[in-house]
């Protein structure tokens, strides 16, 4: 039997959502791109524009026409590292202990705190905007 198991065992991802990673090998190796999201129970990450493969979909409700849509897959976390900013270079996530008892993530070559930016806001006038350049075949 060539059944696939699933355990209830979630990875400690020291990766989080928003931040740019550098990938390490494979086919996309020195491709920067954000994490979009992260699959603790599968040990992986999807990073945008990274791993982007073709699937063939049956039109349905959402699809009305069906045909062929590119996807973005999740890469194994140990396939990426986070850049640090000031090097411009892959690097490993270490933590550091606050006096107050909390801990932050740091990079382990410089020793500076991970800042995570704030998403920005998508308003109805700059989603007008936005739109009015796309084209829908």
């Amino acid at each position: 039997m060539n059944t696939k198991q699933t355990s209830n065992k979630l990875f400690k991802i020291r990766l989080k959502k928003g931040d740019l990673v550098q990938v390490l090998s494979g086919k996309y190796k020195g491709k920067q791109g954000k994490i979009v999201a992260t699959h603790a129970s599968d040990n992986k990450v999807t990073v945008e524009g990274i791993n982007i493969v073709k699937k063939h979909m049956k039109p349905n409700r959402t699809h009305p026409q069906g045909g062929i849509v590119e996807i973005t897959k999740p890469i194994w976390v140990s396939k990426v590292a986070v850049v640090d900013p000031s090097a411009k270079k892959p690097t490993r996530v270490g933590y550091q202990l606050n006096k107050d008892g909390s801990k932050t993530r740091v990079y382990k070559s410089s020793g500076k705190e991970i800042k995570i930016e704030a998403p920005t806001k998508v308003t109805a006038k700059s989603k007008d905007k936005s739109e009015k350049g796309t084209k829908v075949l």
